[in-house]
């Protein structure tokens, strides 16, 4: 039986012959700190930068930037796309993505041309056609989604009730407002708008406006009083930075 040195030494140099046949395959590297599994096929043109991880049966193809600090597993990336600085499990990412930073694509993922994919968006089993924007803080669960739609911060599709998983829809063009919760099933149609700040559990149809707020309420002097001592506590803190 193999001492752990042993493996250890016996993996160190299979990484390396897999390194110098991907370097010698016109693939670039800027340092050699990443890791590649030897199934992995890397198109000559793409260009992995430092500390990536790149295991099972993924493929790169030209043109791509993976990293930094990025991990791929038994995942596709279309040409010309980056991801930078994210997790892609099981997906299948299109050609000229743009993907990251802090991304987490989980299984099930497919994205079309041209699909964003921005800071801290997690995705999971989501159909995204082409064109489509999703910039920042969402997630997007057990969705198909149309082409050319724009996500506002912070939208989540509410997939789970605890006992079964439901799927969103939504249809080209749409446009969903910030802090929009899609309570599945539900389906956004074509060319239609949530406003911000909706819990959307109804359909909106083709064209339409989903809107679902309280109506907002102010009471005259409650902030004030509140914030009586609270104030009270940070002018005395300002006077003594001053004194």
């Amino acid at each position: 039986m193999a001492t752990a040195r042993e493996n250890y030494l016996a993996a160190k140099q299979r990484f390396a012959e897999t390194f110098q046949k991907h370097l010698e395959n016109g693939v670039e590297f800027i340092s050699n700190d990443v890791y590649i599994d030897p199934e992995v096929i890397i198109a000559p043109g793409a260009t992995i930068l430092p500390g990536c991880i790149l295991r099972g049966n993924t493929v790169i193809e030209a043109g791509c930037v993976i990293g930094p600090n990025t991990l791929l597993e038994n995942t596709t990336v279309g040409q010309n796309s980056t991801v930078n600085a994210s997790q892609c499990y099981d997906s299948t990412l299109g050609p000229n993505n743009k993907i990251g930073p802090f991304t987490h694509v989980r299984t099930g993922t497919k994205t079309g041309e041209g699909v964003h994919l921005g800071a801290y968006v997690e995705t999971k089993n989501a159909d995204f056609a082409e064109g489509n924007t999703v910039s920042h803080l969402t997630y997007i669960g057990d969705a198909t989604v149309g082409k050319y739609c724009n996500f506002g911060c912070g939208t989540v599709t509410c997939n789970y009730d605890g006992e079964g998983k439901y799927r969103t829809t939504i249809g080209d063009y749409a446009f969903i407002g910030c802090n929009t919760n899609l309570v599945a099933p539900v389906t956004v149609g074509d060319h239609a708008f949530t406003a911000a700040g909706s819990t959307i559990g109804r359909d909106v149809p083709d064209g339409a406006l989903g809107i679902e707020r309280a109506k907002q309420v102010n009471v005259p002097s409650w902030g004030e009083k509140k914030l009586q001592k609270y104030i009270e506590k940070k002018q005395k803190l300002e006077s003594a930075k001053k004194g």
